[in-house]
């Protein structure tokens, strides 16, 4: 793996891709205004910590092998690439900015639209724009509920009244619509794996160049399953995702795929826009709280006494509190700021945000304590092995061996955690956003989805398909993240290694 990304071509590769994808947000930024959310901050911030932490685990040993590990599991692989998915699209939909606006005042100053857009709404443009009045189920052409409309010659009838764009190109919807999907099904599929091909056929030239083998032999190998590492599955799993894709660009246009929610706005681009604020949830809270964790757990481990004591007090206490009531007291005294200081807020985006990003310091500040007693036993132990003493009686400074010998032989505690608290967190956002206290509901949220869903799964006729969108699309997600710290866990616990 370290030869396929250290060959020749991904050196030449890569900067090609860093100065395309350059040259697109640079032809982007003429024509808008770029707008940076706290939460789009952090993400970056993110981001680069994980790109620095790559960097080091590769030149460390006892990082590096872990993660070999984890690389030969097949599993943990497929569930890699599912995450790395909903990754772009959460990162595509991190990147905001506001529309330049053709006309130009008297002084010749630029106006923009006052609504915010991302990189990922350009992608999917008529997911966005074609809205429909009302309710209508996946794939149909008329509403999903009867009303009164008046006929040319004055009468009125009680009918199914046709959607403005699902299936506005077919003149007998009855008749042709089967055959209409049919065949946009198969195109879709069509356009997905040859995609999926020639994705697939740039990877086998990358490993026939970096292994010196014939194309022929390296193709036969990743098909048969013969590498050291499970492509075979990795790229069944890609293929499936560009078929899906596929579908949804010859579907979506024509379609709604997974029906309309009560102002009839598409239910698919709903679940893929709510992918940012799980992704959101799940990772910032955890940057948020690795800081209290770390440095108090450590520091009751290692110097003990009335430091220890403190610490203990502060987590004991805390966890005292119930944590429902303490995140609904926070949020609403949040909400009762920003609603006091609207001046503070250029958009609605930037509000909801900030109030998603205090959500998340929220969570962070109230779920650091089980992290935090774990570390601190930890430290107890490591505080009393040979090389710490050694390190002591030779008059090393407390901070030095905190650094060099405790902090990295925890670190696979944390990261287990990190890993097994990621699902937890986004599971925490829809429970919190039912109960009205997570994210504002005007952002696009499974949380919301699900909200929403209890009045109508109330109506006559009943509506299922936002229930079920939301329930799929974190169905899928969590699984994914489960199944990565299951292939983790079993990599960095060394028990579990040893065995």
């Amino acid at each position: 793996m370290n030869v396929l990304f250290q060959n020749r071509m991904l050196v030449f590769l890569l900067p090609a891709i860093t100065l395309v994808m350059l040259s697109v947000f640079s032809v982007i930024w003429k024509q808008a205004a770029p707008v940076v959310l706290w939460t789009d901050a952090l993400i970056l911030l993110l981001v680069i910590g994980i790109s620095v932490f790559a960097g080091v685990a590769s030149q460390k040993a006892h990082l590096r092998d872990p993660w070999r590990q984890v690389a030969r599991s097949r599993m943990g692989m497929v569930a890699l690439v599912v995450l790395l998915l909903y990754v772009v699209i959460g990162l595509l939909d991190s990147i905001h900015f506001r529309s330049k606006l053709a006309d130009v005042n008297d002084s010749g100053q630029v106006n923009y639209s006052a609504e915010v857009l991302s990189l990922m709404d350009i992608v999917m443009f008529s997911l966005r724009t074609q809205q429909e009045k009302t309710y209508s189920s996946p794939f149909a052409t008329h509403l999903y509920s009867k009303e009164t409309v008046e006929r040319d010659d004055g009468t009125k009838q009680r009918l199914y009244p046709r959607l403005v764009y699902g299936g506005a190109h077919l003149v007998n919807p009855e008749q042709d619509r089967f055959n209409d999907i049919f065949t946009r099904v198969v195109k879709g599929i069509f356009i997905g794996i040859i995609f999926w091909l020639l994705l697939l056929a740039m990877f086998c030239l990358v490993l026939t160049r970096s292994r010196n083998q014939p194309y022929g032999a390296v193709f036969s190998n990743l098909i048969k399953g013969r590498s050291e590492l499970p492509w075979r599955s990795v790229w069944a799993t890609v293929g499936l995702f560009c078929v899906l894709v596929g579908l949804i660009a010859a579907l979506g246009d024509k379609y709604h795929i997974l029906g309309t929610d009560k102002v009839g706005q598409d239910v698919l681009y709903q679940s893929i826009k709510s992918i940012r604020t799980g992704l959101v949830i799940g990772t910032l809270t955890t940057l948020i709280m690795l800081p209290f964790a770390i440095l108090l757990g450590i520091t009751a481990g290692y110097f003990k006494g009335w430091i220890d004591d403190l610490v203990q007090y502060l987590y004991t206490t805390l966890n005292s509190i119930p944590g429902i009531l303490l995140i609904a007291a926070a949020v609403l005294m949040m909400q009762v700021y920003i609603a006091n200081h609207p001046d503070m807020f250029e958009t609605e985006l930037q509000r909801t945000d900030v109030k998603l990003f205090f959500l998340c310091v929220i969570l962070g500040i109230t779920s650091w304590t089980g992290l935090c007693r774990m570390l601190r036993g930890e430290t107890l132990k490591l505080r009393e092995v040979d090389y710490v003493q050694s390190a002591l009686a030779f008059g090393v400074p407390a901070w030095k061996v905190l650094i060099r010998h405790i902090q990295p032989n925890i670190m696979h505690i944390v990261l287990i955690a990190v890993v097994l608290d990621f699902s937890g967190l986004v599971l925490a956002e829809a429970v919190l956003s039912y109960l009205g206290i997570g994210v504002d509901p005007t952002m696009h949220s499974w949380g919301n989805m699900i909200n929403s869903a209890r009045l109508e799964m109330a109506r006559e006729p009943i509506v299922w398909w936002s229930l079920l969108a939301a329930f799929v699309f974190m169905f899928i997600l969590v699984l994914a993240a489960n199944v990565f710290s299951d292939a983790v866990r079993d990599a960095f616990d060394p028990r579990i290694r040893k065995r």
